[in-house]
C-alpha cells in the first residue's frame, strides 16, 4: 500500500463529511424495514429499523455532549482508543473506553436512548475510526446537542468535562 493509513486516509477513502457534533461521518446503511412506535417510546414517528455510520475523530477534536432517542452501539474499527463519556442521573459520569490498545478497552459500547454522551480520542492518540449503529434508526429530529448551562446545572461536579466537551 502506497499511502499511510491515518485519519486523512479514512476521510478520503470513506468520503466522510463534517458532523454537527464534531468529527466526520458517513451514513452507510439505512434499513428499508420501517419501525413503528408504540405509546411507550419517545419517538412518535416511523423510523428505519436500523441505521449505521462510519464516524472518525482526530486528536484535538471531540464529539460534543448530545443525546438521541434511540440506543446507539459504537464499534471500534481502526486507530486509537476512544473515550466515550456518559452523563446519567443514576451513575453520574461514566467513562467507556472503546478500542483494543488497553486492557480496559472494549471493541463495542452501547449508549442507551436519552443519555447525554460525548467522546474524544484517548490521550496521546491520533485518531479513531468507529462505527455507530442506531436502532430505531437515526433521524436528526431525534438528535439534541446539550446546552452547557443545562448540563452544568444537572451535573455541577463534572464541570471540567462538560465545559471542555460542549459547543
Amino acid at each position: 500500500m502506497d499511502q499511510a493509513i491515518d485519519a486523512q486516509y479514512w476521510i478520503d477513502k470513506l468520503n466522510l463529511s463534517i458532523h454537527p457534533e464534531g468529527g466526520a461521518y458517513k451514513e452507510i446503511y439505512r434499513s428499508d424495514i420501517i419501525w413503528q412506535p408504540d405509546a411507550n417510546h419517545p419517538i412518535k414517528e416511523n423510523r428505519s429499523l436500523s441505521t449505521s455510520i462510519y464516524y472518525l475523530l482526530r486528536s484535538g477534536e471531540f464529539s460534543a455532549f448530545h443525546r438521541i432517542k434511540s440506543d446507539e452501539i459504537w464499534h471500534h474499527y481502526d486507530g486509537d482508543d476512544l473515550i466515550i463519556y456518559e452523563l446519567n442521573p443514576k451513575d453520574g459520569l461514566v467513562r467507556h473506553l472503546l478500542g483494543k490498545s488497553h486492557a480496559d478497552a472494549l471493541p463495542q459500547v452501547c449508549i442507551r436512548a436519552g443519555v447525554w454522551f460525548a467522546s474524544r480520542v484517548a490521550e496521546n492518540g491520533k485518531y479513531t475510526l468507529a462505527g455507530c449503529t442506531v436502532s430505531p434508526g437515526f433521524d436528526f429530529q431525534d438528535f439534541e446537542l446539550a446546552a452547557k448551562n443545562t448540563l452544568l446545572n444537572d451535573y455541577p461536579i463534572h464541570k471540567n468535562i462538560i465545559v471542555s466537551m460542549t459547543l
